[in-house]
């Protein structure tokens, strides 16, 4: 018998200094669904976003390495990454620069079989946008 996950959600909290902006991008642009929103006392304010399953994951430093070789010409990552699974790299990438991320690189075919691009995004994180493409 198994027990059952004590943990029920993954909630990454992101200190967005512009905080409409960051909205804009997540929630409009990426396609976030808004779950809940709330405003406090000196003009506080949040937006929890759905982001879909999570999951946390955790590599070694040559894993990290591999992935940037493949990812990104080798170019080092963040310390913290968010990767979001997406049914099309190729057209979230466009719309996700058009939008003003920064592209760092190019969807491209990784021997895990998923099409992956890496963009630095607004509230300083850095995405991995991937598209699972299935067996080989």
């Amino acid at each position: 018998m198994t027990t059952p996950n004590p943990v029920r959600q993954l909630r990454l909290v992101v200190h967005a200094e512009d905080y409409e902006a960051a909205l804009t991008f997540y929630r409009d642009v990426l396609g976030m669904p808004e779950q809940a929103a709330f405003q406090g006392d000196g003009g506080a304010q949040v937006t929890i976003l759905d982001a879909g399953r999570a999951t946390l994951e955790l590599a070694n430093p040559q894993q990290v390495a591999m992935i940037d070789q493949v990812e990104a010409e080798g170019r080092p990552s963040a310390r913290l990454r968010v990767a979001l699974e997406v049914t099309d790299a190729e057209g979230t990438t466009r719309r996700l620069t058009d939008a003003g991320a920064e592209l760092v690189a190019a969807p491209r075919e990784t021997p895990w079989r998923s099409l992956n691009s890496r963009l630095d995004a607004p509230a300083g994180l850095q995405l991995t946008v991937f598209q699972e493409l299935g067996p080989a």
